[in-house]
């Protein structure tokens, strides 16, 4: 699947659909390579940053082309 894009956020994975009511995607900042987690159920959601085992955040290095251009 190809990552949707934005100005700040890249969208790497998408699960769930509009059928089953949840809907989960990882979201990398552009700028600082943080990974976050957001989940939307209904009219309830959620977006929280993704740690690693020792509660650090996961950071993915984003190619320059990808960062955002001032």
């Amino acid at each position: 699947m190809k990552p949707i894009k934005s100005k700040r956020f890249i969208c790497t994975e998408i699960s769930g659909g509009a059928f089953d009511g949840t809907q989960s995607r990882v979201l990398v900042d552009r700028e600082t390579g943080v990974n976050y987690l957001w989940t939307a159920s209904g009219y309830a959601g959620g977006l929280t940053v993704l740690l690693d085992a020792e509660g650090k955040p996961i950071v993915t290095p984003v190619p320059e082309e990808d960062q955002e251009q001032e």
